[in-house]
């Protein structure tokens, strides 16, 4: 199965998927509400030929998945994943050496939302997460995006040290987050770049670590010993992104 069912919920979120040209089979709204953004996402909704329905309060919470719908639910053709192959076309038609973020253990939906949004602010060419042990395109996901799974390429691998290696032959270098790392701003990190980010509790396992080229640990000064995950994945995006400057 190449894609994950999807309901995409919330105004803005709805908004963005119309406005993308993503497919929406059906949209529920809540009946009576007769607010500004609710009725621009219904006008949308009419103009790419949606079924709308509305409903009562009951049966959209009933549908939801985030309990935050704002009186809206669309059902969309859903989220298709991308080849990584995609991914460094897309690095090649941009003419900039690519960059991917690649996810081991991250289980969390709102953290792989956030490093979505993250990786497409950063203008890294893709997100690779692993099919086991991992969060994939849930509605929850989707909406913590704000948009941006629309825009930015996630491809779902079989085995994560095993695509490192085949990058690793096409001249892709990897850099792991680590607390034990050497500090980032003393790497190299331009050029070809994989940047892969662990979860909280377990981090990078030790296989995917080793097959890195190199550990980048970012500076904490702070009392309590780890970053969240999308932070992380913002703070050495950023670095990369600075380093490319």
């Amino acid at each position: 199965m190449r894609y994950e069912e999807l309901t995409i919920e919330g105004r803005n979120a709805v908004m963005e998927a119309f406005r993308s040209g993503k497919t929406i089979d059906k949209l529920f709204v809540l009946e009576g509400c007769q607010d500004g953004p609710v009725r621009s996402v219904t006008r949308e909704a009419r103009k790419h030929d949606t079924i709308v329905t509305f409903v009562t309060k009951e049966r959209l919470n009933q549908l939801s998945e985030t309990g935050k719908h704002q009186g809206v639910i669309a059902f969309a053709a859903a989220y298709e994943y991308a080849e990584v192959e995609d991914m460094l076309k897309l690095a090649e038609e941009k003419g900039e050496p690519p960059f991917l973020i690649l996810l081991d253990n991250i289980e969390d939906p709102h953290n792989l939302g956030a490093i979505i949004r993250t990786a497409n602010l950063a203008g890294a060419h893709g997100v690779i997460i692993p099919k086991r042990r991992a969060v994939g395109l849930t509605a929850t996901v989707a909406k913590t995006s704000a948009g941006a799974i629309n825009y930015t390429p996630v491809a779902k691998v079989t085995n994560l040290s095993g695509t490192i290696r085949e990058l690793k032959e096409r001249g892709i270098w990897f850099v792991c987050a680590d607390m034990d790392g050497t500090v980032m701003y003393e790497l190299d990190l331009k050029g070809p770049i994989g940047l892969v980010i662990g979860s909280e509790g377990d981090g990078v396992s030790k296989l995917v670590r080793e097959n890195c080229d190199f550990t980048a640990a970012i500076p904490m000064a702070g009392e309590i010993d780890s970053l969240n995950a999308s932070v992380a994945a913002g703070v050495l995006s950023y670095e990369i992104v600075r380093q490319r400057l």
